[in-house]
């Protein structure tokens, strides 16, 4: 490492992957330690918090002490150098993400959060150990349970449905544990976690967490409504659509004579695909709750448990790979056609919200979980101001339109650019208000005119 790729690591301040140390001592240890459990890092000694250099006195016989300690009090052997800067010595030793984990400092576990250490938690080990034998907490064998624990006609009708999907048949021939054992929920005897969640019929008596909150919120901090859903993940997903069909509010669109579409407040398709989600991809080991809020102005659905690397929450919205948390639960879900395995399903959830003139749902990662926001049009000024955009947007989408394909009707620019045609009449009728456009002749048979 050169003197200006030091200096510009300095300048940089410390992160998740650097860490400034004035002198050598235990300290290093663990942060070396929480760089090897968590992405890798730098270490640099010499180097005051602030990014002051301060400079270290240390010759080849030090350095060789420290990398006996690391190795002693690590197991670890990282890549040790020293340069000058400012004309101060400047130490750095840097690891890579250990593919041997959990890496003990002492007999304790340390990972790397933003630019400090923390202690790892007994879930955050057993997430690790999982991840280094290639199996997910879902696929763990559960020893609590028999096979009267099941609902066999929760089961019937998880075969039926595959059956009609054709993504794996399920011969009506095979007896109810045979077709356990060729899913791979039934091993050595015992029922596997996702067994359980999905056919139990009391999941909650084992895991205590694996439930859904859904509450209604009111202006002023009211809960106007209160509830949980226990049961199986499927009872779980029905449940809550059952909630959503019985209290968004909805309004008719006529076709034409009799035909008429139902439109409702949110889709419903998209909610089905937040919910499903939700419930699917959760960390289990986290002991809170998949939650759904139900502002007047927004729906937000917090599902504990970070983002898989390398998803983050900007990417979401674009196509990505698929990755699973809970590897049998997904997969049963699929046969089922509830999820998809090529990470297509959020984006189907936008494009639906587009579709009905809403904006596009929004995802952070905050507190341990991800929170996916359904924001409504126009109850709000951060809503509003969004609409604004999005109105904006579409309005250059027509104008565009409209400048090749004058003749072309509402219904084929709404289907061209993905909204109602409802909302296509608006921009028209906005951007003829506005000057920008002109009809010529009948609405039928007639031309637009982009003026200038």
């Amino acid at each position: 490492m050169d003197t200006r790729e030091l200096a510009s690591i300095i300048a940089g301040g410390e992160s998740q992957t650097v860490e400034f140390k004035e002198s050598f001592g235990e300290e290093s240890l663990e942060t070396l330690a929480a760089f090897a459990n968590s992405a890798g890092g730098t270490l640099l000694v010499g180097v005051a918090d602030d990014g002051t250099v301060k400079g270290t006195h240390t010759g080849n016989e030090s350095l060789r002490n420290w990398a006996n300690r690391i190795t002693q009090g690590t197991g670890l052997n990282p890549a040790i150098g020293k340069t000058h800067v400012d004309g101060k010595t400047v130490v750095f030793l840097c690891v890579e993400k250990s593919p041997v984990r959990p890496v003990a400092c002492a007999g304790r576990y340390f990972k790397r959060v933003n630019n400090s250490n923390r202690r790892m938690t007994d879930d955050d080990i057993t997430r690790i150990v999982l991840d280094k034998v290639g199996i997910t907490w879902d696929e763990i064998e559960e020893p609590r349970a028999t096979l009267r624990d099941l609902d066999f006609g929760a089961l019937s009708t998880f075969r039926a449905e595959c059956n009609a999907k054709g993504r794996r048949p399920v011969p009506g021939k095979d007896s109810d544990k045979t077709v356990l054992e060729k899913l791979g929920l039934f091993k050595h005897g015992k029922l596997i976690r996702a067994a359980l969640l999905l056919f139990g019929k009391a999941p909650q008596s084992l895991y205590p967490s694996a439930i859904l909150k859904i509450g209604r919120f009111r202006p002023g901090g009211i809960i106007a409504d209160d509830r949980e859903i226990w049961g199986t993940i499927f009872a779980q997903i029905e449940a809550a659509m059952e909630y959503f069909r019985g209290r968004l509010a909805t309004r008719f669109e006529r076709k034409g004579l009799p035909a008429r579409d139902v439109i409702w407040e949110y889709p419903l398709s998209a909610l089905r695909e937040a919910v499903t989600n939700a419930i699917c991809h959760r960390d289990y080991l986290d002991l809170s709750q998949t939650q759904i809020r139900w502002h007047d102005d927004r729906i937000i659905v917090v599902n504990p448990g970070k983002l898989i690397p390398p998803l983050k929450p900007e990417t979401l919205l674009q196509p990505h790979v698929s990755r699973q948390r809970n590897r049998k639960i997904a997969e049963l879900l699929y046969y089922t056609g509830l999820v998809e395995r090529w990470g297509s399903g959020i984006l189907e959830m936008s494009h639906s919200c587009v579709k009905a003139g809403l904006p596009e749902p929004l995802f952070k990662e905050e507190q341990g979980a991800i929170w996916l926001t359904f924001p409504q049009t126009g109850n709000t000024t951060a809503t509003a101001k969004g609409s604004e955009k999005s109105s904006e947007k579409s309005s250059e989408k027509i104008l565009a339109i409209l400048a090749v394909t004058p003749e072309i009707s509402a219904a084929e620019i709404a289907e061209r650019i993905g909204i109602t045609s409802r909302a296509v009449e608006k921009n028209l009728a906005r951007l003829k208000a506005a000057g920008k456009i002109l009809r010529i002749g009948p609405y039928k048979g007639g031309r637009w005119v982009v003026i200038g």
